[in-house]
């Protein structure tokens, strides 16, 4: 609701209803390192921030336990509104995972997203042969934290420990399919519903329809000669 309301009060609040805090667990890593020397350069360095929509992109991966096995869940978020543009669940954690979380957000946003930089960590799947060529062909500039740097891409790591904190452990999904049907719906509703303080307090896409972008606003990542 946008209210600030200091830890004693809430504290005495959750008491009275018989409430308890449940402490984060920490997200399992599940990159795995291409074994070329290829790496995009840096273009982010931890400015988390963006003037305009489709100006920077961060993707990331995770684990999905199911009653079935595991699976994958690649996702791609634009940082200006903290959208979920694209995501891709699969049992291989592979380029062709990345690629279809790719594939979803550009087909999101209508295709015409020349110019976005691609913020990832150094994994396989963003150094592979399929993701580099899409992102050349679709005018996406690459970037890349350091290797083994969380840090770096936290804020895609921070939307899955939400993911993981706020759903999955809470919920067990007995087949893949479940899992599969439960995300999106989960993810269509954080996209709609879920209000961030860094936007004023609304949801992601009620802030893409309420503050179009300024075509004039100038783009920091754009170089000055």
């Amino acid at each position: 609701m946008g209210w600030q309301v200091s830890p004693n009060p809430v504290a005495a609040i959750m008491a009275e209803q018989g409430l308890k805090a449940r402490a984060r667990r920490r997200r399992r890593a599940t990159t795995r390192p291409g074994k070329g020397c290829w790496h995009a350069p840096d273009r982010v360095k931890r400015d988390f921030s963006a003037r305009r929509l489709n100006q920077r992109w961060f993707g990331d991966g995770t684990e999905i336990d199911t009653g079935e096995g595991k699976l994958q869940l690649a996702s791609v978020l634009d940082v200006r509104s903290r959208r979920i543009l694209g995501f891709a669940l699969s049992e291989h954690h592979d380029a062709e995972l990345a690629y279809d979380s790719l594939a979803m957000a550009v087909a999101v946003r209508g295709g015409q997203i020349d110019g976005v930089v691609m913020h990832t960590d150094r994994g396989s799947e963003y150094t592979a042969g399929i993701f580099r060529a899409a992102c050349v062909r679709l005018g996406i500039a690459q970037s890349m934290g350091r290797p083994g740097s969380a840090l770096d891409n936290s804020i895609i790591e921070s939307w899955h420990s939400t993911l993981e904190f706020e759903l999955r452990s809470l919920e067990e999904f007995p087949t893949k399919a479940a899992a599969r049907t439960r995300i999106a719906a989960w993810i269509d509703e954080y996209n709609r519903t879920r209000r961030h303080s860094s936007l004023g307090m609304i949801s992601p896409i009620d802030y893409e329809v309420t503050h179009p972008d300024d075509p004039h606003t100038p783009d920091p990542d754009t170089e000055v000669a």
